[in-house]
């Protein structure tokens, strides 16, 4: 059994911020813990406010009546991929099963990772819109997609879809998940008010002049240590090592940034446009759904960076091209980089 599909004007269907691709990148972790795929010893378990908890294995989840959904993804870095069909069943079939007691509100899905990923949902969306799902198109989930079991949502975005389920929990309050927690991704993650990729800054202004002075970026270098959303608009750092830090959501625009080591760094959704990279080491960065139109790339290193709906050229209103000067760049083993910027790139004779 098939869902309806949804609406086809592509206008109505793109939220704000968004790049329509055919590709299926690959996002957040890329691979689950080992238990993950030993089908023989996997459970799911659900509990918590319900009144019958269970624990569900593989071929028990597979004997419910499957069914098929073809629905819009959305990733919050930037690109969405539309009539995506899945396999699976809706999480409603499964919960009911176990009865959510009066007090539930919340669910919560974690995953079979080294990292402990998990995300929460109203409990009544999840009800609505959530399916755990198995195969995509037709064919099983790779494992760096999901493969044996994640969950699906589309009207949310997709780091609210959990890869590798091993555990739902039904909760009287919320509690924040992982990239809620650490990145500061915003717990909502509706697309389409194209605002609620992230939460509010993370500095204060004082805090925010000090890391805009500083030669020894040391302190804002590490885990869970994410700067968001801060206005650097033509930055030059006193200091040019910038390695490792997390400048989420940042204006980067016109910033100095010449001969900068930026190696592992993570610029996802920053603004960078006119901004001068020359020289600039940002290999295996994340530099997903960042945007490098007009900035100057000239002789800088992206190699083994994330690229998914990374940006380096804007078409204006007038039709204009406003591209980033890319002679000498160099991308080697670069990852996501969806087909209209891998045209662009291609065509100003960029090799990768």
């Amino acid at each position: 059994m098939s869902d309806p599909e949804p609406p086809r004007d592509p206008v109505q269907r793109l939220p704000p911020g968004q790049t329509r691709t055919e590709k299926f990148p690959v996002v957040g972790e890329k691979a689950p813990s080992a238990a993950a795929l030993d089908l023989d010893s996997w459970r799911l378990r659900v509990d918590g406010r319900v009144a019958q908890p269970r624990t569900w294995t593989y071929p028990e989840l597979l004997a419910l009546p499957q069914r098929e959904r073809t629905v819009d993804i959305h990733c919050v870095t930037g690109w969405s991929r539309f009539e995506t069909r899945f396999t699976g069943v809706p999480l409603a079939e499964v919960l009911a099963r176990s009865l959510a007691l009066p007090s539930a509100a919340f669910v919560r899905f974690a995953a079979y990772s080294d990292r402990d990923h998990d995300t929460s949902l109203p409990l009544s969306l999840a009800l609505e819109d959530t399916w755990l799902v198995h195969a995509r198109d037709g064919v099983p989930l790779e494992p760096k997609h999901g493969y044996p079991l994640r969950t699906l949502t589309p009207s949310r975005y997709f780091y609210k879809s959990l890869k590798w389920l091993r555990h739902i929990e039904v909760l009287d309050k919320d509690r924040l998940g992982f990239w809620e927690r650490e990145s500061n991704y915003h717990n909502v993650g509706d697309p389409w008010p194209g605002d609620q990729r992230f939460t509010s800054g993370s500095l204060r202004p004082a805090q925010a002049d000090r890391f805009r002075g500083a030669s020894d970026f040391s302190r804002w270098r590490g885990p869970k240590k994410v700067l968001l959303g801060l206005d650097l608009r033509g930055w030059r750092p006193a200091g040019q090592d910038l390695s490792g830090l997390a400048l989420k959501a940042c204006d980067l625009r016109g910033a100095d940034l010449r001969d900068c080591d930026l190696r592992r760094a993570n610029l996802s959704l920053s603004d960078l446009r006119g901004a001068d990279l020359r020289n600039a080491d940002l290999g295996d960065a994340d530099l997903e759904g960042a945007d490098f139109s007009g900035a100057d790339l000239r002789q800088a290193d992206l190699s083994r960076c994330a690229l998914s709906a990374t940006r380096f050229f804007q078409v204006d209103d007038d039709g204009g091209v406003e591209g980033a000067f890319v002679d000498g760049l160099r991308l080697e083993r670069v990852s996501g980089l969806l087909e209209s910027q891998e045209k662009y790139l291609r065509g100003a004779g960029v090799l990768f």
